[in-house]
């Protein structure tokens, strides 16, 4: 190793989402840059498991379970405790709150939404993923002088578009494509009618979740189900968005929203609502347009608008790409990790 920094990354988080999804990446590639002897404590699971091999990550797992799971919980702390990292990183609440501060370490509570504050008080240092973020801590009482603003990156491997014919679209319509948890807080069910209002198109919605019979039926009742595609969960979200005439994130709630670089990455125009994370990184007209959260007709508007003009859709589709690669960059935003974990270690 180049210098004697330990980084101790952990998540207690569930199966898929995109803060587990980043949280691998995010682990892979600062392992990759070989500046820090890098270590993961997480949970079993198949997709975080095979990356963590392919890149050869030194990994550990846990249940990181409820009280129940105490011994468990033990046993994290001595596995970390014996590790000695000069910084841990943690990911969302329970990984957090499970991590006890420690003379031995720097404890850095990584926040990619609005979280309760009371996981996070007993922490050293602070990241927020975005500048309302690290308000938000502000507000929270945590001292201003250890909280840093560093985005998230994106998936920077090269891939191909998938078959435009895929999942039955007709090779003539033009694809829309939602992505994300089917979960109220994505309002889908605000996506949908504003798509119904579309003469023509066909919605492609990437994501699991709860709403999922819900959204179904609401497809049904708007007459549209036979130009709906549910997805599933994908691990191709770049082939995707390189597929798609057009990205929509209709959240309510958002806290960066990594969607929106990974659209700017893949030149694929977006419109989105107002929810915290794409109002903060969206220049409306510039990179994006914007509408009011749960404005169906608005945000129909400007999907129609996008879709309809080109030299628009070739000017946002510009400019966020030059958004992402002198903001977001896997490049920047690594290098701006290690100095940070540097300067505090």
């Amino acid at each position: 190793m180049p210098n004697d920094l330990k980084i101790a990354s952990v998540l207690a988080g569930a199966n898929v989402g995109g803060a587990e999804t980043f949280y691998t990446r995010f682990s892979c590639r600062l392992h990759q840059r070989d500046a820090a002897d890098v270590r993961v404590f997480t949970r079993k699971n198949e997709l975080r498991e095979a990356e963590f091999s392919k890149y050869n990550v030194n990994t550990e797992f846990f249940r990181f379970g409820g009280k129940l799971h105490f011994l468990d919980h033990l046993r994290y702390q001595k596995a970390l405790k014996k590790f000695d990292p000069s910084v841990v990183i943690t990911f969302m609440n329970r990984a957090t709150q499970l991590t006890p501060a420690s003379q031995r370490y720097k404890l850095v509570g990584r926040l990619g939404h609005y979280y309760d504050y009371k996981y996070y008080r007993h922490c050293d240092h602070w990241v927020g993923i975005t500048k309302g973020i690290c308000d938000h801590l502000i507000r929270g009482g945590m001292p201003a002088k250890n909280i840093v603003h560093i985005p998230n990156f994106v998936d920077e491997s090269d891939c191909e578009a998938i078959d435009r014919s895929s999942f039955s679209t007709p090779p003539d319509q033009p694809i829309i494509l939602g992505l994300g948890r089917l979960h109220v807080n994505k309002a889908f069910d605000t996506l949908l009618p504003a798509f119904a209002k579309l003469a023509t198109g066909t919605l492609w919605i990437a994501g699991e979740g709860p709403e999922r019979e819900n959204l179904t039926t609401q497809a049904e009742s708007l007459g549209i189900l036979d130009r709906v595609r549910f997805l599933g969960w994908r691990t191709d979200v770049n082939s995707l968005l390189k597929a798609a005439d057009l990205f929509v994130c209709s959240s309510r709630s958002e806290g960066l929203g990594s969607i929106l670089l990974e659209a700017w990455y893949n030149g694929c125009p977006m419109v989105s609502a107002k929810s915290e994370g794409p109002s903060e990184l969206i220049s409306h007209g510039e990179t994006g347009l914007l509408c009011e959260i749960d404005d169906v007709d608005v945000m129909s508007q400007h999907m129609k608008t996008v879709l309809e003009d080109n030299q628009l859709a070739e000017s946002l589709i510009a400019n966020g790409t030059k958004e992402y690669q002198t903001k977001y960059s896997e490049k920047i935003v690594i290098d701006r990790y290690l100095e940070f974990f540097n300067e505090i270690a």
